[in-house]
């Protein structure tokens, strides 16, 4: 559900990142006018398919850390602690679900009636693969490492000290 706002938004960002002269307003008209609806939300399954992996990795391995460290430590992790497992576990679910973002922002990126533009991710990644081998799936690992490490500190870190204070 997430996603029915977030493809919108992520759409529009990357064609500025791309396309730095452009307004956001304008290309977000742009879209609408030769794309229509479906061109905002493009990228919508392979954006779905990426963040489904990305929690079943993030989300035990987060709770699997803070288990690891309660038990070393002989009590509950602090909230610190809690951010600690956070960053790391989103950093290596990012990691390792890199290939589906890069298939997932070319399908966004696409030409219009571009094979890409089908947004089937199979062959994004196949054509990936073919034309780039590895590095090309694993494009970007570094930062999306770096910006999803410091989201989970912030955001895993912050929710477990709300939930310490609600209980």
């Amino acid at each position: 559900v997430a996603c029915l706002i977030r493809v919108p938004s992520e759409v529009v960002k990357q064609r500025a990142q791309v396309s730095p002269s452009s307004s956001t307003l304008r290309i977000l008209s742009h879209t609408l006018y030769h794309e229509g609806i479906q061109g905002l939300y493009r990228g919508y399954k392979s954006t779905v398919l990426r963040e489904i992996p990305f929690s079943l990795v993030q989300f035990p391995l987060w709770e699997s850390l803070k288990d690891l460290w309660s038990w070393k430590q002989g009590h509950v992790v602090d909230s610190w602690q809690s951010a600690v497992c956070g960053a790391f576990a989103g950093g290596f679910a990012a990691a390792v679900t890199t290939p589906l973002d890069v298939a997932k922002t070319r399908i966004m990126l696409a030409k219009a009636g571009s094979s890409n533009a089908s947004g089937n991710v199979l062959a994004a990644l196949g054509g990936i693969w073919r034309t780039q081998g590895l590095s090309g799936l694993f494009a970007g690992v570094v930062p999306r490492m770096a910006a999803i490490s410091l989201g989970g500190f912030i955001f895993l870190g912050t929710y477990e000290k709300t939930h310490q204070l609600l209980l």
